[in-house]
């Protein structure tokens, strides 16, 4: 099983709700906000990282800010391929058997060595000048 990933930033404010009153319940209100915003689509959450985030700082410097992410997945949607027709493979053709003197006449020119050609002696066509 494959999954696919969807990274968003944490949120860093609270939401104002009816009955949410200290600093720490809007933060909360809000993280589950965006949950079950994601949740909705299918998203499962996996986990929170503070992860380094390098930003420039005036005209030449750069600073390090780390920055809180939130991380959700889901399962992928399997796309069904079309469907292939099989490949249909020839099978090979099958020998017909051989009788007991066709047999026997394959082992004796097995057997016995065929001859081989004399050499040809060179020929005496060489021009005299």
């Amino acid at each position: 099983m494959s999954y696919e990933y969807k990274v968003v930033p944490a949120p860093t404010r609270g939401l104002k709700a009816k009955g949410v009153k200290t600093a720490e319940d809007r933060f909360a209100h809000a993280l589950a906000t965006e949950m079950n915003t994601l949740a909705a689509d299918g998203w499962e959450y996996l986990r929170a990282d503070t992860l380094p985030s390098e930003q420039r700082e005036g005209l030449m410097g750069k600073t390090t800010v780390y920055q809180n992410m939130l991380v959700f997945r889901r399962v992928k949607e399997v796309t069904a391929a079309p469907a292939r027709k099989p490949i249909l493979k020839a099978e090979p053709p099958v020998a017909k058997p051989k009788s007991g003197e066709e047999r026997l006449a394959e082992k004796q020119a097995a057997a016995t060595p065929t001859p081989l050609k004399a050499a040809k002696p060179p020929s005496s066509d060489v021009a005299a000048e």
